[in-house]
């Protein structure tokens, strides 16, 4: 039986702003000077909606709430859609690379 792929992993720009936020800047020790500050997470939405519904509030991200520019499909749009647990695993190690590349990151 194939597993139905109905969800996305997504990631949202944040203005560096974010870097004030002493929970963010110390989950991001490595971060690179110049490299983009995102959120990465998973949803069985369009990832265009649920970036609507944490800008909105509902079932909202604090960060990508009051920090969030706009979704950043290069890095995630040739992933989608993917079964729950493919989804789940791919989240985390989205975040990681990015991370290791110098991006600050938060996923939660």
């Amino acid at each position: 039986m194939r597993i139905p792929a109905k969800h996305n992993v997504y990631v949202i720009e944040l203005s560096r702003d974010v870097l004030y936020e002493s929970k963010f800047k110390k989950a991001n020790p490595n971060y690179l000077s110049g490299k983009p500050c995102v959120y990465v997470g998973m949803t069985g939405l369009d990832p265009d909606l649920r970036f609507d519904k944490h800008k909105a509030g509902i079932q909202a991200n604090k960060y990508v709430q009051k920090y969030g520019l706009q979704l950043l499909p290069a890095l995630y749009a040739s992933c989608n859609p993917m079964p729950y647990e493919d989804a789940r695993y791919m989240e985390v190690d989205l975040a990681i690379r990015l991370r290791e590349a110098g991006y600050g990151v938060w996923q939660a």
